[in-house]
């Protein structure tokens, strides 16, 4: 009787453990189906804006005709890969929809010569739309991925392998894109570009002046010579200037008392160089400079 016991409720123990392996594969597909719904959403959006964006671009760059034929042929064999799939994508559906990507690309790559159409209101309103669509889809696609990415490694796993197996439970199509340039979302910003352009070919003022400001900043004003007024007649030495009565200076400095035996420097004669001037000591403020005395008798 005992070992009857033992045998149900492990039997039943193996039970919950299978259903609760069961529910969490059905709890993660459907989280799949669910983000790919919103991938999918996004794309039939971008199925829209194609065609009005076509238009708009025709009717200003007639060259690029090529080009739009492009767009407006992937745009149509997308459309009809997304009407005969379920609720999964295949990999014809990432292939066409990576093409299509590639095309608007390249389109609004092209039209960048074409100023008027850069500044059309229209155009400028479904490049934003579809910019936006862009990113949209971009995050779709990451978290499409990663739901798919946790739903196969429980296929793979043990014992979530032997569940998958009883009840058929096959591994999701990721929708990855390969083209590096694809996974970004067109810079479509003509304004941006256009300014950014001006500001290469044209530098600021300011940075062009800067270097001779620098200059201006280590040069030294040359002290005036004799018989010569200074510079901009602006104020000859000797003469006060009164910013609100603030202390003199130049009046009652510190003089420190030469030691005895010692002569101070300013009793001392200065070298000579073959002149019999004496440069003048520099003018104090508040007092006049002294330039070309001569030296005193000894």
């Amino acid at each position: 009787m005992i070992i009857v016991l033992v045998i149900l409720a492990i039997v039943v123990v193996l039970g919950l453990v299978a259903m609760s392996m069961y529910n969490g594969f059905v709890k993660q597909r459907n989280m799949i189906q669910e983000s790919w719904r919103q991938v999918d959403v996004e794309l039939n959006r971008r199925y829209e804006l194609i065609p009005n964006l076509v238009e708009t671009v025709r009717a200003f760059a007639a060259h690029e005709r090529n080009t739009l034929e492009d767009v407006t042929r992937l745009r149509n064999q997308a459309a009809q890969v997304a009407s005969q799939e379920g609720d999964m994508p295949s990999e014809q559906r990432a292939q066409t929809e990576e093409a299509l990507s590639g095309a608007v690309r390249n389109l609004l790559v092209s039209v960048e010569a074409y100023p008027d159409l850069k500044s059309n209101q229209n155009f400028l309103h479904l490049q934003k739309e579809l910019t936006e669509t862009e990113d949209r889809i971009a995050a779709g696609r990451r978290y499409y991925n990663a739901n798919v990415r946790e739903y196969n490694t429980k296929i793979d796993s043990v014992p979530t392998n032997v569940i998958a197996g009883m009840f058929k439970f096959e591994k999701a199509t990721y929708f990855e894109v390969n083209d590096p340039q694809v996974r970004q979302a067109p810079d479509v910003n003509f304004g941006e570009i256009a300014y950014r352009g001006e500001e290469q070919q044209a530098p600021p003022q300011t940075q062009r002046q800067a270097p001779q400001q620098q200059g201006q900043q280590g040069q030294q004003p040359a002290l005036p010579q004799q018989g010569q007024q200074p510079y901009g007649q602006q104020q000859s030495y000797g003469q006060q200037q009164n910013y609100g009565q603030p202390e003199q200076y130049g009046q009652q400095q510190y003089q420190p008392q030469p030691q005895p035996g010692q002569q101070s420097a300013q009793q001392q004669p200065p070298q000579q160089y073959g002149q019999p001037g004496q440069y003048g000591q520099p003018g104090q403020y508040g007092q006049p400079g002294q330039y070309g005395q001569q030296p005193p008798q000894q």
